[in-house]
């Protein structure tokens, strides 16, 4: 075996034993407040999604002014107000629009494109599990199979990349992932999740197996992705207020991509009264 592609070994990484109690923390608090549902839910993720975009402008726009991450929380803020009173995600459009237009006037030159990108991925952290909460019926098992589905691939990633090694997922973005972390990650993943589903009393079947699969791949390109802006940024982490994880931006990365798609898919079948059965019920 290449040198390069030996493993690491699954319990070799010296920030493990901080990840671990990181989790710990912060896994029982978002259950919780999921349970609780409503505006604590809400505002929970309000609070992340303000966190995300600090991290944000911080890498990608230095030096811009704090009027523009005023300007744009507040149509965040105004967005998932809209939401929630309206339960219907249409018209938190409309303060994402007012939002992107406060990032075109106060971005650095030439950065607007960055600006009004890091308003739509932290809007994505917000309104992606808000919506799928809304649905009444099967809003908390939703949400529980979210998780399921973010952090079981996570952590399958995570130790069968380094247990296995194997070839590069996509070295050029991030040097550690593998093939073999992707596919062990997403298949322990959609597994994880159809338990939790099955364990709430719902039917199994081949679109939903489907759909978390997807869910699945998507929470690892979410990551990809943003190991993509870090590079161009040259950073490492974008933040360090999560002891073992970096930034809120390192840990939600995967999250709120699978939480956006999730909640398209749940509008797309079930509409805007039960997000949560579209993506649940086949």
């Amino acid at each position: 075996m290449h040198p390069d592609q030996r493993p690491a070994g699954a319990f070799s990484d010296p920030d493990l034993k901080k990840r671990i109690l990181s989790a710990l923390v912060l896994i029982p608090v978002a259950i919780f407040t999921a349970w609780l549902g409503d505006w604590p839910f809400a505002l929970l993720w309000l609070f992340g999604a303000a966190l995300v975009l600090r991290e944000w402008n911080r890498l990608v726009l230095p030096g811009a002014p704090m009027a523009l991450y005023v300007g744009e929380l507040a149509a965040l803020t105004v967005a998932l107000g809209l939401e929630r009173y309206f339960l219907n995600p249409g018209f938190a459009m409309v303060a994402l629009g007012a939002g992107a237009g406060v990032a075109l006037a106060l971005s650095p030159q030439g950065r607007s494109r960055w600006a009004i990108a890091g308003l739509l991925y932290a809007a994505a952290v917000v309104l992606g599990p808000t919506i799928l909460r809304d649905d009444n019926n099967l809003g908390f098992v939703a949400i529980l199979w979210l998780f399921a589905v973010v952090w079981g691939t996570d952590v399958a990633a995570y130790f069968a990349g380094r247990s296995i090694g194997g070839p590069k997922l996509w070295p050029q973005l991030s040097p550690k992932k593998t093939w073999s972390g992707f596919i062990g990650g997403t298949l322990i993943g959609t597994v994880i999740a159809l338990i939790v589903v099955k364990i709430a009393g719902l039917q199994l079947s081949v679109g939903l197996a489907l759909t978390t699969w997807v869910i699945a791949a998507l929470s690892q390109g979410g990551d990809l992705f943003e190991s993509s802006v870090k590079r161009r940024f040259a950073a490492k982490d974008a933040g360090s207020i999560i002891p073992g994880h970096g930034g809120v931006m390192d840990r939600l990365d995967g999250f709120l991509v699978a939480a956006v798609a999730a909640a398209a898919v749940g509008l797309m079948r079930g509409g805007v009264g039960n997000p949560a059965a579209g993506v649940l019920v086949w």
